[in-house]
């Protein structure tokens, strides 16, 4: 439900009750509910990000073209579902992104296992929003990827593991896609999509480590298959190279979980 729709009920409500003398019992209960909606709508797209005060109840009747009543009743539907808390005296905040959002936390990370099923997610998710990004990837889509791409050589010729240009390049993707909810998904994941951000060593380790700079590098050698695909608008070649380099990663953790006598 849009917001202006909402607003348009809302004023049609308000002039049906102004010409009748029966109460609409139902309509205060549906606005609510209608207000509910849009008001989570932009929690959920980032309009409104957590820490976010919501607007006064003044502003939100004015705009909506709703009484004080279903305000409040909305906003205690939002703060049972976990999306606002209401601080008194100071206002209404957003508080996350509610109860049911879907997340993975650290202690669903704390082994290789871990690691691997969340490469598996990936595999189904990434895979098909690199075949959406070639075929609607923006001329900035394809930049901010280059610029990741280019971080990443940079870091790792100066020793560092180009953890954030990695997450960088598979967010943009993501946004590539023109669809948000997968760049919800990948928001909500986070850095936890980069399987060695929790197994990275030190920096000056990685400096003194040959063989882990070899695997970086290819590593970025896959990215740039990607991009490749992805600026030629071939959602073929876009799905395998990123189906490539995940089932690549996560081989390399299956090895490493047989390795160390844990293997799933």
């Amino acid at each position: 439900m849009s917001d202006s729709v909402l607003a348009r009920r809302g004023d049609r409500a308000d002039a049906a009750q102004a010409g009748s003398d029966r109460p609409l019992r139902r309509r205060p209960r549906t606005l609510a509910l209608e207000l509910v909606d849009s008001l989570g709508e932009r929690i959920r797209d980032g309009r409104l990000a957590t820490g976010d005060k919501l607007p006064t109840e003044a502003a939100i009747m004015g705009e909506f073209g709703v009484s004080r009543t279903v305000v409040r009743e909305a906003i205690s539907k939002l703060q049972a579902s976990g999306l606002v808390e209401t601080r008194h005296g100071i206002g209404t905040f957003v508080s996350g992104m509610g109860e049911a959002a879907f997340r993975i936390g650290a202690d669903q990370l704390a082994t290789l296992r871990d690691v691997i099923a969340v490469l598996e997610l990936r595999i189904g998710v990434e895979t098909e929003a690199a075949g959406l990004a070639a075929l609607r990837r923006s001329e900035a889509n394809l930049a901010v990827m280059r610029e990741a791409l280019d971080t990443f050589t940079q870091a790792v010729g100066e020793g560092r593991d180009a953890i954030a240009a990695d997450l960088q390049f598979h967010q943009e993707i993501a946004r590539a896609t023109q669809n948000l909810h997968f760049v919800q998904l990948m928001s909500t994941l986070g850095a936890s999509i980069i399987p060695r951000a929790r197994l990275t060593p030190p920096a000056d380790a990685l400096a003194q480590d040959p063989e882990r700079q070899t695997y970086l590098r290819r590593v970025n050698a896959e990215h740039e298959s990607i991009l490749d695909a992805i600026a030629a608008q071939d959602p073929d070649a876009a799905r395998a190279a990123m189906r490539t380099h995940l089932t690549n990663s996560r081989e390399r953790r299956r090895r490493a979980a047989q390795q160390a006598g844990a293997a799933p």
